[in-house]
């Protein structure tokens, strides 16, 4: 994999495609390989995509020590200097999302348009008691990493979409194929946490389109009607039936979105 080296950091990152730039900023505990062979294959027919690993996540450099959504944002704005591009469009989904909105509200120059998918504004209005994450821990705290993966799966993944048992093994493959530390995620999550952009939203003048799926568990879809009604004239796309990880579920109709928001 490439390296964007940023001085006090080297983050890993994956480019595919030829075409106007496309930034994917990936969620907690997520890698480039959680993109999706069939996402990234659809997206690179029309863009320069880069898909980054976070600080400690895969091959980037360690975490050392907390650190912040906007932190995570300032390493995306880095990111896209070190592959040569002055700005892009974004893509940011769950904790990614959260970035994503840091990163346009504090480098909007550097941003041409952005998708949110599955994230999180901030408490004015939005809500982080989805059942998801409480699943994930109940099987964790049992010790039985069998029972953590499969909590997963279920958490992120829409009940019509696992009626096919067979998209398990899958899943499985991808999720492990990089290397991701507890301790790291934890630290993502306490990020997330005191994530705030509320105010930051409400006076975005970047072309915004919102994607959650109804099925949702892990950030209620009650988030995605409140970012879609911060930022100015954003548009809110509500797929039904879909879970947490929309793009997995429905690659062809995510990649259109984004396409069609960026592109026209």
């Amino acid at each position: 994999m490439p390296i964007a080296d940023l001085g006090d950091r080297r983050l890993h990152y994956v480019r595919r495609g030829q075409g106007a730039p496309l930034l994917l900023i990936q969620g907690m505990a997520g890698h480039d390989r959680l993109w999706g062979e069939p996402f990234l294959a659809l997206l690179e027919r029309d863009f320069d995509v880069v898909a980054y690993n976070h600080r400690g996540i895969g091959e980037s450099s360690w975490a050392e020590g907390p650190f912040t959504v906007a932190g995570l944002a300032d390493d995306a704005a880095r990111v896209l200097g070190a592959v040569g591009w002055s700005d892009a469009h974004v893509l940011g989904i769950s904790l990614g999302g959260m970035v994503a909105q840091e990163l346009a509200v504090a480098h909007p120059d550097q941003v041409r348009t952005l998708v949110l998918g599955c994230t999180y504004a901030g408490p004015d209005g939005g809500a982080l008691d989805a059942p998801g994450p409480a699943r994930m821990l109940a099987a964790m705290n049992t010790g039985d990493a069998r029972k953590s993966l499969r909590a997963g799966y279920e958490a992120n993944l829409s009940p019509g979409f696992r009626a096919d048992e067979s998209r398990y093994a899958e899943f499985l493959d991808v999720t492990l194929a990089e290397r991701v530390p507890g301790p790291v995620v934890l630290l993502q999550f306490q990020a997330a946490l005191a994530h705030d952009a509320v105010r930051g939203l409400r006076k975005l003048a970047i072309p915004t389109l919102v994607v959650h799926g109804t099925e949702d568990e892990m950030i209620t879809p009650m988030n995605g009607a409140h970012i879609a009604g911060l930022v100015p004239g954003a548009r809110l796309e509500m797929l039904d039936g879909v879970g947490h990880l929309f793009w997995w579920e429905r690659p062809e109709l995510s990649a259109k979105l984004v396409r069609e928001h960026a592109l026209g």
